[in-house]
């Protein structure tokens, strides 16, 4: 498949008084056209900095100090943080959409909704009030709402419609990549199945790729074709969804995995990670996982891992993982 996005080494920090938090500590993944990357991680691990970070949304004290995100735009590529204000204006809200995690806080609470959609329609693809108007109403009666509330403020809207609305205005213009940003956060379940349902219909219909960054695992399940595992502003695994949870390389994707609830778990307490992530101001001499890790060996508090392939198209950033990989590769020159 063709790569729509390729982020390569891209740096992340927070200054605050003498300290700096390193939120992305090098991450690099590429996207291809029409798939879905699923992007995993516990609350603090670098996930919404690193979306935010492909729109250049990152504003004082956080500063992207490094790194390239290379956007193949129809036939031409592009470095989304070697662009001027006006020229990423042209492509974010249009051939790059986002859906933000709490959509009270994107949508601007004095404008109505309708007006709000109509306007991205306006800005970018230059359209009349009239036929503007038009297509907003098209919009919200495809994730759901009836154009009778065109005129409604999002205060006057649950939740789930205000997602619905956030889908809307992303979809508005037929974006290439659309980023969700935990889409489904705070929302009951049945309202969390309606909005991936929209999304994965959008997807098809529009043939575009997705980024979706969760915490979720069941998520991922349902809508990931592969799955940045990311651990203290790294990615320490990367793979197709199927092996992550067949064959998980990392000791916290291990870890994530096997604290999934499942069927049959009747009275049973389910496995937790001990400890905490450390603090991103820290650096670290050797493996973030190492105080947590239960497989840890001795180079694990000295060295840093990176990302090395496993098995193909399945990649861990692990020392633990490499020595499985040799003696596996020795067993087979042997036989």
């Amino acid at each position: 498949m063709k790569s729509l996005l390729k982020v390569e080494n891209l740096q992340t920090q927070f200054r605050l008084g003498k300290e700096t938090i390193r939120a992305v500590n090098g991450v690099s993944f590429s996207i291809a056209e029409g798939e879905v990357l699923g992007i995993v991680g516990e609350s603090g691990c670098g996930k919404t900095v690193t979306s935010l970070s492909i729109m250049r949304l990152i504003e004082p004290p956080g500063e992207i100090t490094g790194g390239e995100v290379i956007f193949h735009d129809a036939d031409k590529q592009i470095d989304l943080l070697k662009l001027s204000d006006k020229e990423l204006e042209s492509v974010l809200g249009n051939r790059i959409a986002m859906i933000f995690q709490d959509p009270m806080t994107s949508l601007n609470p004095v404008l109505s909704i309708g007006f709000q959609i109509a306007e991205t329609l306006r800005v970018h693809r230059r359209f009349s009030n009239k036929v503007a108007k038009e297509k907003a109403i098209d919009l919200l009666q495809k994730v759901g709402i009836t154009g009778q509330r065109f005129n409604d403020y999002p205060h006057q809207f649950s939740g789930g419609m205000r997602q619905r609305v956030g889908v809307a205005m992303a979809i508005a213009c037929e974006p290439k990549l659309l980023i969700a940003d935990e889409p489904t956060t705070a929302l009951d379940v049945t309202i969390q199945a309606q909005i991936l349902n929209l999304i994965r219909k959008f997807k098809k219909e529009l043939g575009m790729s997705v980024i979706i960054i969760t915490h979720d695992l069941g998520v991922i399940a349902q809508m990931a074709d592969k799955v940045a595992i990311m651990y203290a502003g790294r990615i320490v695994e990367m793979a197709a969804v199927k092996d992550i949870f067949q064959r998980p390389q990392h000791p916290y994707t291990q870890a994530l995995v096997t604290s999934i609830p499942r069927l049959g778990f009747r009275g049973e307490r389910l496995p937790t990670i001990e400890g905490a992530p450390p603090r991103l101001r820290e650096v670290f001499a050797g493996c973030s996982f190492y105080p947590r890790c239960d497989f840890r060996i001795g180079k694990c508090a000295n060295e840093t891992p990176v990302l090395k392939e496993i098995f193909p198209h399945q990649s861990a950033a692990c020392f633990v993982a490499y020595d499985k990989f040799h003696r596996r590769d020795a067993e087979t020159l042997r036989n």
